[in-house]
């Protein structure tokens, strides 16, 4: 008896998220690697963080992933898993920071408070770099090498579906609008290279 009274309490919620998977291609045909996807609403801004704190590696002189996209007000650990030390760095508009030469793991998290684009570095290899995009949305997702990115539980409704690639971080790829019901799958084509 409790058991279906918790089931039919959990079981409208469970109905009611839906999930949006897109198939990205650039303007060439080929699969959108690394592109940020998110959905916006009026709903979004201000949600509360699904993972309050995630992390970016390094390894063998790479930070990994290449691109990632967070909520507003998480905080990101940058853990060294080379045997050198590193000097991870940004000088960004929405996020300037720096953690200075350190090996394995810095004190503490650094919170990223503000949305938009942080590029970060190493100041001792210069050929490290990565991209991060801080959005007001928990509905986000990366185009993984065939070009899918999935956004899971996400309550129905009216969004604004908004692509973002690296290669044009002052420009969306893509902005179109989205009706979510249920499961639905979406074939886009997003700008991926610099350039009008």
């Amino acid at each position: 008896m409790k058991s279906a009274l918790l089931l039919a309490l959990f079981l409208p919620a469970l109905v009611q998220a839906a999930t949006l998977t897109l198939n990205l291609r650039d303007e060439r045909g080929n699969p959108a690697e690394d592109t940020v996807v998110y959905l916006m609403s009026e709903k979004t801004p201000g949600m509360p963080l699904k993972q309050p704190q995630t992390q970016i590696d390094q390894i063998n002189k790479t930070f990994v992933p290449l691109v990632s996209v967070v909520q507003r007000g998480t905080r990101i650990q940058f853990p060294n898993k080379d045997n050198i030390r590193h000097h991870v760095y940004s000088f960004s508009k929405a996020k300037k920071f720096e953690i200075k030469l350190y090996a394995d793991l810095p004190a503490k998290p650094i919170l990223f408070d503000q949305p938009g684009y942080v590029a970060m570095g190493c100041n001792i290899h210069d050929t490290m770099i990565a991209h991060l995009l801080v959005v007001e949305t928990p509905y986000f997702a990366v185009a993984d090498r065939s070009g899918r990115a999935v956004i899971g539980d996400v309550p129905p409704g009216n969004y604004s579906l908004i692509a973002w690639h690296y290669m044009r971080p002052d420009k969306d790829a893509l902005v179109m609008p989205v009706k979510l019901g249920a499961d639905t799958t979406l074939s886009a084509s997003v700008r991926t290279r610099n350039g009008d």
